[in-house]
């Protein structure tokens, strides 16, 4: 298996890029968010893959970070989501808007998503929402287990019909206010609770 690429970069579109490794152009495809990231025509990059062979082709991917690459190979997991949806997804927006409309439930902003339907979106939510933590790998983890349970006491309020300001600036007074060091999403949801009701 490819892991990655690491030389010049000679093309790039908002869809593919050409590196350069020991005389040998590797076409992969890109998301739009990794396009972006790479940079300009000529400089050396470094780029993540993953490479799918079927009877009729061999297609390489490509991925600014590995918590993207990731992201990827959790959703072609799923049932009716191909390498090609894969990547207008995680050209439509970033892991992290992806890891919290998982968590958090959000089947209205996941059905907006390309060739996403109701049900496919569904399908994400109930497959993915615990494995969605592990896209947060390495340097890109600091952190992930507060913003996670923040995100569940924001949904968890938001489904009590409160709206999203007043939900964050509640959980964020519970966080100032709470003593622990450890605490869950359901210690952090009582004491927002507390805020919302003033």
């Amino acid at each position: 298996m490819i892991a990655h690429l690491n030389g010049k970069l000679i093309s790039k579109s908002s869809t593919e890029a050409i590196i350069e490794c020991g005389g040998v152009g590797y076409g992969v495809f890109i998301s739009v968010n990794t396009s972006m990231a790479l940079p300009e025509v000529g400089e050396n990059a470094k780029i993540y893959t993953f490479l799918i062979t079927k009877d009729e082709s061999t297609n390489l991917f490509g991925f600014a970070t590995e918590s993207e690459r990731e992201a990827f190979k959790l959703l072609i997991s799923i049932s009716g989501i191909g390498p090609k949806t894969a990547i207008a997804i995680l050209s439509s927006l970033t892991v992290e808007d992806l890891q919290s409309f998982i968590i958090t439930g959000n089947i209205i902003q996941l059905s907006k998503l390309p060739n996403i339907g109701k049900k496919t979106a569904e399908r994400l939510v109930l497959e993915l929402k615990d494995k969605i933590d592990k896209l947060l790998i390495s340097k890109e983890r600091v952190d992930s287990s507060l913003n996670l349970i923040k995100l569940e006491a924001v949904s968890a309020l938001l489904t009590l019909g409160f709206n999203k300001s007043i939900a964050e600036n509640a959980v964020n007074m519970a966080l100032k206010d709470l003593k622990e060091d450890k605490f869950t999403a359901e210690d952090l949801i009582k004491i927002s609770l507390k805020f919302v009701m003033r």
